[in-house]
């Protein structure tokens, strides 16, 4: 109770002051820190206006130069373009050069502020000089010349050595030949008063490097920067501060921020700003920005001073009112403090004398704490009957938490997941029945056993700290040998008796979770057909290789005819031969490469730590295993052979998509070779120039069918009996930007790969048509080839149904041709476009015949008027008794089946007779009639 008092005494006396003291110190801190808040933030935005005033300062500056550039060089171009300057220059006429240069240099020194003329004729040689020239000869004229002159483009550069200058060089040209050169040369002294005028600022313009101190006044040389001031202004003013900037920083660092000094009272911001130079020189120019900025710096301090004497001056005024406030209200608080130590003696009669029942109108804090005091005088006195009703309540609360646990031992035992609870020591204290099952035992024998004994067995010791949850996942084999996956959570189960942790495990099974996340890992990396690696796998593995710095080899195998295979037998027997391709591969291969199908026919070999003898070596043993294959299609053996590009990495490549890329162009290359079954790219091989080039002619091609840039020539097919000419055959070249003509065998190959070959054949018929609608009066026949793609075109029929009848052509006048190895290869759909064109009147004619002589088995079943006798055999028919033999061979079974001949590549009058002998109709050739335009053909009386 003595306590108490002294207690409450130093209480009465100390709090008012102690709360006014606490609040003062406070304020003091919080006036403190928002002044120093404004201070940074009038700091910082200051700096950021700055750095916005120097980038805005660099930009102008910048644009001041190009514009400059640009202005000299349209001023050079027209002093180039001057009527009497090229021939002198070209004749090296120097009293004419000197004469037509002397009537413009007065205007463009005067009015374009030229410093120098130079005149240079294609050899390097200088003609002709006006104005100071100091500098000539140190110009990379030849190097200006090798770029002007074979270019035919201007060139604009800055260049600084004792000054800084604009340099123009444009070529001469006379009657579009480059003939010399005419360079101008400026000072910056525009730019200097453009800088100026934007950035309110003093510029310097410096050079550094090596100089002739001779030319270079000492008063502005800055040996700390090794360069000289060229220009600037405000002399007087500028030129000390600059001295003391370059003893104590470096030009890279101004470049990098600006300076800020002190001069004469004055706060200064020094900054740089580069002028990049196209040609590399010893000397480097700069712009030097001088900003006084003590104005900004007066009002940032005055500012801050501002904030602090407001700041104090309200600090003062709220803690006068805060004492006002607290005086009433603390004598009330001292006096509540004084009755309530008295509620522990019993005395609750004199703290509701003390305190008066009635309250305020507007009850404050102090209000409250009274009448509180009231009330726990009140619920003290009714203690003892507020401890009885508290234990009746308990033992009601006891029976319903024993019924909670056994509702909660009923839910532990229902569920089919492992609950097990452990003590500190990790020894089991509770187990569900679903633990007991999995297990196979019963819960006294796993009562006090440790957990790790039971699902970790092995492990070092149990788990230490139980303090914080965590997840797990163990494995365990029951006792039926079944391995199981188990997912733990644990977490710790605090006990308020001893302050032991503990916790409780639940357990799920997973098992089948990790199966299935296993089968699906599985399909993500595998091709489903064939089980190999699948594309993306492919690439990791290829990437892994290329990320270890390892060296090797990926091989790229393409099948040959596998879509005739697929459309000749159906997509089961495509499939099954990709299964028998793949099994072949890896048990020959799969030891020591990576074998991947990318998809459709394609598939790829991983080679790592192999070099060009190795691959070129799996390549042929690929060849070779293809070959022994013994796949059979209705009793009948298929011969399966495929094309394989092999790139080396990382000599063709520094990414799996570049070796990819790499690989398809050699596995092209393969494809275009024929004799031999795989490429190898050589170091010289480029292939994204190959892959480049394809992609080039692949848009040229499309803007060609957009733009009607093709050309159709007509070759003529004369009728040997009687030499009359009434068939052409229809041949296509493409228009360069030049107008030239481009010849098939540029593109066409690239539009079969691409897929734009069945656009350019329809490009073909349909202006085909558009010409035979004016050549069939004339008793003029067309023949049109048709590429093997066509032939799978479904709406072709229907297209050349409708431009027959937009152009009014006679059908009967048109022969489609397509060749021999097309129509033999998809036999069935062959002919049924050849009838359909029979159908709508057209002739259809079968050409490069006698390639393959498969094709006399299909000869009479294929529904075509004329037989092409394939070049070859007509070329060597004067020496190669074997080719009169075939040729003469065709022409009796094609009559014998009522069908026309026509010879190709008739280059000679000696073969004349012979055709004529052997009963073949027509004859094409150099020797008959060279192609020609189409158009002339049609102008042709």
């Amino acid at each position: 109770m003595k306590k108490i008092m002294q207690f409450r005494n130093f209480y009465r006396f100390g709090l008012t002051w102690r709360v006014t003291a606490l609040s003062s110190l406070l304020l003091l801190v919080l006036v403190s820190l928002f002044t120093w808040i404004g201070h940074e933030n009038l700091t910082r935005q200051f700096a950021e206006s700055r750095s916005q005033h120097h980038e805005r300062q660099q930009r102008e500056i910048h644009l001041a130069l190009k514009r400059s550039s640009d202005n000299l060089r349209q001023l050079a171009g027209l002093t180039a373009a001057s009527a009497g300057l090229g021939l002198p220059l070209q004749t090296r006429n120097l009293p004419e050069l000197e004469s037509a240069l002397d009537a413009l240099w007065p205007t463009l020194q005067l009015e374009a502020g030229i410093d120098d003329i130079l005149v240079v004729d294609s050899n390097g040689r200088t003609l002709g000089n006006w104005g100071i020239n100091d500098t000539k000869n140190s110009l990379p004229i030849q190097s200006w010349i090798n770029q002007v002159l074979n270019n035919e483009v201007p060139l604009t550069t800055l260049r600084c050595t004792s000054s800084c200058q604009q340099f123009a060089a444009v070529p001469v040209l006379v009657e579009g030949e480059s003939v010399g050169m005419v360079v101008l040369s400026r000072s910056l002294a525009d730019v200097t008063r453009q800088a100026k005028e934007v950035s309110n600022s003093e510029i310097a313009l410096l050079v550094t490097g090596s100089f002739n101190e001779s030319t270079v006044g000492s008063s502005r040389q800055l040996t700390g920067w090794n360069g000289h001031i060229v220009a600037l202004t405000h002399e007087e003013h500028s030129l000390e501060p600059l001295r003391h900037a370059a003893s104590n920083v470096s030009v890279q660092q101004l470049l990098m921020s600006p300076l800020r000094l002190q001069h004469e009272g004055r706060n200064l911001e020094l900054s740089a700003v580069f002028m990049e130079e196209e040609y590399p020189s010893s000397n480097t120019g700069y712009f030097l920005l001088i900003s006084d900025i003590t104005e900004q710096l007066m009002a940032i301090k005055h500012d801050t001073r501002l904030l602090l004497t407001v700041g104090v001056i309200g600090w003062l005024a709220a803690e006068l009112m805060l004492l006002l406030i607290l005086m009433g209200p603390m004598s009330r608080l001292r006096r509540v403090a004084d009755l309530l130590p008295r509620l522990a003696s019993g005395g609750f009669d004199e703290i509701r004398t003390a305190i008066p029942a009635k309250q305020s109108a507007i009850p404050d804090e102090i209000d409250v704490l009274e009448s509180t005091t009231l009330a726990l005088s009140l619920q003290l006195e009714s203690l003892e009957t507020e401890v009885r009703d508290r234990g009746n309540q308990l033992t009601e609360r006891i029976n319903d938490l024993a019924n909670e646990r056994d509702f909660i031992g009923s839910l532990l035992d229902t569920a089919q997941v492992f609950i097990i609870a452990q003590d500190s020591a990790g020894r089991i204290s509770l187990v569900n029945d679903y633990t007991c099952k999995m297990l196979e035992l019963s819960e006294p024998s796993l009562l006090g056993r440790h957990f790790v004994d039971i699902f970790s067995p092995g492990s070092p010791s149990p788990v230490a700290s139980f303090d914080t949850p965590c997840h797990e996942e163990q494995t365990f084999i029951s006792p039926s040998q079944y391995l199981h996956t188990i997912a733990w959570y644990h977490a710790p189960l605090r006990s308020s008796d001893d302050g032991y942790v503990s916790r409780i495990s639940v357990g799920l099974d997973i098992t089948e979770r990790k199966s299935a996340e296993a089968r699906l890992v599985w399909l993500a990396e595998r091709d489903l057909l064939t089980e190999l690696y699948n594309r993306r796998q492919f690439q990791e593995e290829l990437q892994k290789a290329i990320w270890h710095h390892q060296h090797g080899a990926v091989l790229l195998l393409d099948l040959d005819q596998f879509k005739e295979v697929n459309e000749l037998n159906g997509h089961y027997i495509g499939d099954k031969l990709l299964r028998e391709v793949a099994n072949t591969l890896s048990l020959n291969l799969g030891h020591r490469s990576v074998i991947a199908r990318l998809g459709g026919d394609e598939f790829a070999l991983l080679l790592v730590n192999a070099d060009a003898n190795h691959a070129t070596g799996i390549a042929q043993q690929i060849v070779q295993l293809l070959d022994s294959m013994s796949f059979k299609v209705a009793k009948r053996r298929l011969r399966v052979t495929a094309s394989i590009g092999i790139a080396l990495f990382p000599d063709h490549g520094g990414s799996a998509a570049d070796i990819m890329a790499s690989a398809d162009v050699a596995m092209y290359k393969a494809k275009e070779n024929g004799l031999q079954h795989w490429h190898l790219l050589s170091k010289t091989e480029n292939t994204k120039e190959a892959l480049q080039e394809r992609v080039s002619w692949v848009e040229r091609i499309r803007t060609a069918l957009e733009e009607d840039s093709f050309e159709l020539m007509v070759q003529p097919i004369m009728r040997l009996e009687d030499q009359d000419v009434k068939h052409h055959e229809v041949l296509l070249r493409m228009r360069d930007p030049d107008g030239n003509l481009i010849s098939p065998g540029h593109f066409i190959p690239v539009a079969e790969q691409s897929g734009q070959i069945i656009q350019i054949d329809r490009w073909v018929l349909r202006h085909s048509l558009k010409a035979l609608s004016q050549l069939q009066q004339k008793g003029i026949t067309l023949a049109v080839n048709l590429s093997g793609q066509s032939l799978h075109d479904e709406g072709l029929k229907q297209f050349l149904a409708n431009e027959l009848a937009a152009s009014g052509a006679d059908p009967h006048h048109l022969i489609l041709e397509v060749t021999e190895t097309a129509a033999v290869t998809d036999f069935s759909t062959a002919r049924g476009v050849l009838q359909a064109f029979r159908d709508l009147g057209c002739r259809a004619a079968l050409d490069d015949f006698g390639v393959g002589f498969s094709s006399f088995h299909y000869l009479g079943q294929l529904p075509v008027d004329y037989i092409k006798i394939d070049g070859s055999f007509i070329r060597s028919l004067l020496i190669s008794p074997d080719s009169r033999v075939i040729v003469r061979a065709i022409a009796d079974i094609a009559t014998g089946f009522g069908k026309q001949t026509i010879a190709e590549f008739v280059e000679q009058e000696d073969l004349l007779p012979i055709l004529k002998s052997y009963g073949i109709t027509y004859g094409q050739g150099y020797h008959l009639g060279r192609p020609g335009k189409i158009t002339e053909l049609i102008n042709k009386p």
